[in-house]
């Protein structure tokens, strides 16, 4: 079957598939269809965790999904609330916005759920609704919310409305009929979207309109523009290549150095995002040695500028593979160093979010450094969860909806495994 490029899925072998099906994904839709945010097999991605630790992860999830449920309001939005009255917990005494509507949806998505099937269609359906509306009425190069001062806006920057409803409708289009109305509203409002998106993108690969982690909106904005491509739309692969260059230039692989100018001083910021901008080029230059090397081109399996250019490929394209490699490999080490990930107990959403976005990179490069990754994040993520099934922040990003849903599409990154690891692909 056909894969469309973007953010879930499941697909595992023998007796692990049966558990993470009934696990993770009480209501399948397709295990060859997949949603957020991408084999080759080369190096095979190692699929199996310990059963015992995914059974007592089961009631995490559906507690938090079930929290969510009753947090959506009439208009099928959810809130994160405003920067200036971070203590308000109560998700129905605030705003419904874009930005924390769109995280919640791709968590139902990457839970099982679409607008039509599975246990929260119904919710799903109306938050989808809520967001087509948002971007179709917006002017081109607006926000579109007229919305200010929210909590999530505050960290990650104006335009983040935007971003992560674009990304999640470019998500759900490998999980509706082509010749649907609803499929052509989505289509029509993605490319909308990314053309909003790559107009307020500056010279230097940065979203404009950054918050105080604004490298985490730049993040994400790339992430739209490689999702959109891998659906047909049309986008500026300039743009593209010039976010892909700020990412990698947060971190410095000989001097381990990291610049958290633009992630609010935060090392893990800034190193997650770095990850995840050079996850695919490392796959790709690992790809080419292996295969230079089954054809005699070089004797070893190093992957650095020497071996690139023996491979066959031009110097300019193995310096910036080189690169890639060198910053995916120490940025991936520093974002999972125990020094970085202190703040368990003591994040804001923010956290979550640089937490999710180092797990999928690890995905999409098929580095099995992802079940390491998921063993020590998902425990903590159990610890720290509240009883009523929800997460919340304690600086920053505090809403517990934003926070709720980022930590379910943690927890259940492993309905994305195929998804994720296609995005990787370099054809």
């Amino acid at each position: 079957m056909k894969f469309k490029f973007l953010m879930i899925s499941l697909s595992f072998l023998g007796s692990s598939f049966l558990i993470f099906s009934k696990f993770y994904n009480p209501n399948p839709i397709d295990p060859d269809r997949c949603v957020f945010n991408t084999v080759m097999g080369e190096v095979p991605l190692n699929m199996e965790l310990d059963n015992a630790a995914l059974e007592s992860i089961q009631f995490s999830i559906q507690s938090g999904l079930n929290w969510l449920e009753k947090a959506q309001q009439e208009n099928g939005g959810w809130g994160a609330g405003f920067r200036s009255n971070q203590r308000e917990m109560n998700p129905h005494k605030v705003p419904a916005d874009p930005a924390t509507t769109a995280m919640v949806a791709m968590a139902l998505l990457r839970t099982g759920s679409t607008p039509t099937e599975g246990a929260f269609a119904t919710q799903l359906e109306k938050a989808t609704l809520f967001i087509l509306d948002a971007v179709e009425s917006a002017a081109p190069n607006e926000k579109i919310t007229t919305l200010s001062g929210t909590q999530i806006q505050g960290k990650l920057g104006q335009n983040i409305d935007l971003v992560l409803s674009i990304q999640y409708l470019t998500n759900l289009m490998d999980y509706i009929s082509e010749d649907s109305n609803l499929y052509q509203r989505v289509f029509l409002a993605v490319n909308k979207g990314v053309d909003m998106v790559q107009s307020q993108m500056d010279e230097e690969g940065k979203s404009n309109g950054a918050g105080w982690a604004g490298v985490l909106q730049s993040s994400f904005a790339m992430n739209v523009l490689e999702s959109a491509e891998a659906q047909g739309v049309q986008i500026d692969l300039n743009k593209l290549e010039k976010a892909k260059a700020y990412q990698t230039g947060n971190f410095d692989p000989v001097s381990k150095e990291t610049k958290t100018r633009d992630g609010a001083g935060v090392v893990l910021y800034s190193v997650s995002s770095s990850v995840r901008a050079n996850a695919k080029e490392a796959r790709k230059a690992r790809k080419l040695i292996k295969e230079a090397k089954e054809s005699g081109l070089v004797e070893n399996d190093v992957v650095d500028y020497d071996n690139l250019v023996e491979s066959g490929i031009s110097e300019k394209e193995a310096l910036k593979l080189d690169a890639a490699v060198k910053v995916y490999n120490a940025a991936k080490v520093t974002a999972q160093d125990e020094k970085v990930l202190a703040g368990f107990g003591n994040n804001g959403g923010e956290e979550f979010l640089s937490f999710l976005q180092t797990g999928e990179s690890l995905i999409i490069n098929d580095d099995n450094d992802w079940k390491n990754w998921y063993e020590k994040v998902s425990a903590n993520l159990k610890n720290i969860q509240n009883e009523d099934g929800s997460w919340n922040g304690h600086h920053c990003i505090t809403s517990p909806v934003f926070c709720t849903a980022t930590c379910i599409m943690i927890l259940s990154i492993n309905n994305d495994l195929e998804y994720l690891k296609e995005r990787g692909r370099d054809d």
